[in-house]
């Protein structure tokens, strides 16, 4: 992944307000955006979460409308991209759950089988968020190579460029989050 010159400085613009260049901004990193999204769904159901497009275009709204969330290059923008996106699946599947259990309707106890069947890959994705939030407490990078290599699909490379750490601490920190992600899981 090599930067584009023009992503910093698009960057730059866009938080002083320039939409012009939040637009360019976004034509720019469509591509990568679309590599991590389609990364993460790769390993979904295909009827379980979102398509590729929406959850590129969803999390580009997020961050346009974030404001004021400093970023200054390319590989800060993918980090950040990473925890838009986990926040857009998570906040989905959370939608949906809630959705298939009447949201504000009335509820009414059933005596069949039938009822309450969840998808295990929405629950799962509900699981290891919490856990991430409780990891997020003793080491956040551990977190953000999580949110990088689960939610956005970024190779260890890729991951130890954005973080300015090597691949080795990358590799070791994603072996401890799974250790702790799997204790946590059970």
């Amino acid at each position: 992944m090599e930067e584009p010159a023009n992503v910093t400085e698009l960057l730059q613009r866009a938080r002083a307000g320039d939409e012009e260049a939040l637009r360019a901004l976004f034509e720019a990193t469509y591509g990568d955006l679309r590599n991590l999204a389609r990364a993460r769904l790769r390993r979904a159901e295909r009827d379980a979460l979102l398509d590729t497009t929406s959850l590129v275009h969803e999390s580009f709204v997020r961050f346009a409308e974030a404001g004021s969330v400093r970023i200054e290059d390319r590989a800060h923008f993918l980090r950040y991209a990473c925890q838009v996106m986990r926040s857009v699946i998570v906040d989905f599947v959370r939608e949906r759950m809630t959705q298939r259990r009447g949201g504000a309707t009335v509820h009414v106890t059933l005596t069949t089988d039938s009822g309450g069947v969840t998808n295990a890959g929405e629950t799962e994705i509900l699981r290891i968020h919490e856990a991430l939030e409780q990891l997020a407490r003793h080491d956040t990078r551990m977190v953000e190579v999580v949110e990088m290599r689960y939610f956005g699909g970024m190779t260890e490379n890729e991951v130890a460029e954005a973080l300015g750490v090597t691949a080795r601490t990358v590799r070791r920190d994603w072996e401890k989050a799974r250790v702790l992600l799997a204790a946590a899981l059970k």
